[in-house]
């Protein structure tokens, strides 16, 4: 047996499909969507316009193309993101000497180690749309900026689904009308002809300032004729039953290509969305991946994750495997216009 028998796109592949599922608020909102190709297809109807993505150092060159009357296709080159990683030769000569001795459980405890370390490669990959999800569903917009290159997309929302509070309006202000401004915006989504969003998006601290609201507050007291303890759980069913919006609370820190932690979510900022899947995630074709489709054996390449090719390499000098994980991912932003951006404190 070979270390490409225990180390290949199959294994590794397999390993990661068999790690329990993790499910987030952002994923449930776009849904991964896969298609041929490595350019993504925007379509919008007639009260919608196409998005504007420019990426610093990707290939961008586009040429519309209208299908019929009413609907207008962009194509753009969808932003492609790889990394690597060798196995390190200390890793390496471990487990060619626990494979000579046949000893399975060392192997299988070495690969353990090793095939961790090709699990935050795929995580890295989700980063990636995560953090592009999270700016879309929050400003409309996604802005990543790296030494690899920009990611900038303008969903171009119309302009009055925005609003920036300010002075006394902001909800950091005890005495603000949440509730106000709340059905105000919803107001505005049924002027235009669509559904009352009825969901509101948000962190936890822009949630306290709902829940720390005195005009919210003394309601609820008189609806109970007396002081009492008025709970986060009341605040938020009171939200469902005076105006039919539910809350969703966000959350989440990642590591950014330089080390740095953030968080995916913005403080100050609430969106509201109508029910179901706002857009998608769509994943192209990789080199690799279409390779392998077209009949090529130049590469060992696996999907996962819907998009996110694994793929590995045999070196000579240094003998070693190279693993590759490697996407074309970008999120599609299909009911930008039934969606609601509001800067709550500024």
């Amino acid at each position: 047996m070979t270390l490409q028998d225990f180390i290949n796109s199959a294994q590794i592949a397999l390993y990661i499909q068999n790690l329990p599922p993790e499910t987030t608020i952002d994923k449930v909102l776009f849904p991964a969507d896969k298609q041929l190709g490595t350019e993504i297809e925007l379509a919008k109807g007639s009260q919608q316009r196409p998005v504007a993505l420019r990426m610093s150092t990707f290939d961008v060159a586009v040429k519309p193309r209208a299908l019929n009357a009413t609907l207008d296709i962009l194509k753009k080159e969808i932003p492609f993101f790889k990394e690597s990683i060798l196995i390190k030769e200390k890793d390496r000569q471990k487990l060619l000497l626990a494979m000579a001795a046949n000893n399975l459980n060392l192997v299988n405890n070495l690969l353990s180690q090793i095939f961790n370390n090709y699990k935050a490669l795929v995580d890295g990959a989700e980063v990636q749309m995560r953090r592009a999800r999270a700016q879309a569903i929050q400003h409309g917009e996604i802005n990543i900026v790296t030494e690899d290159g920009d990611i900038v997309v303008d969903y171009e929302a119309p302009e009055n689904h925005r609003e920036v509070l300010t002075s006394t309006a902001m909800w950091s202000n005890p005495d603000a009308d949440i509730v106000g401004d709340i059905i105000t915006w919803q107001q505005v989504m049924v002027n235009d002809g669509y559904a009352a969003p009825s969901i509101m998006i948000l962190t936890e601290k822009t949630l306290t300032y709902i829940l720390k609201n005195t005009a919210i507050i003394d309601e609820l007291k008189a609806q109970r004729l007396g002081t009492v303890i008025v709970t986060r759980q009341d605040i938020i069913n009171y939200l469902s039953t005076k105006i039919g919006l539910s809350v969703a609370v966000v959350n989440g820190i990642y590591r950014a290509e330089n080390g740095q932690a953030f968080n995916y979510y913005d403080d100050d900022v609430v969106t509201l969305i109508p029910t179901g899947s706002i857009g998608r995630t769509v994943y192209g074709t990789t080199p690799e991946e279409a390779d392998v489709q077209y009949g090529s054996k130049a590469h060992d390449t696996s999907v996962v994750n819907t998009g996110v090719a694994i793929t590995t390499m045999p070196k000579v000098d240094p003998v070693t495997i190279e693993t590759k994980v490697s996407q074309l991912a970008i999120p599609s932003f299909d009911r930008i216009d039934e969606c609601f951006f509001a800067t709550v404190v500024s």
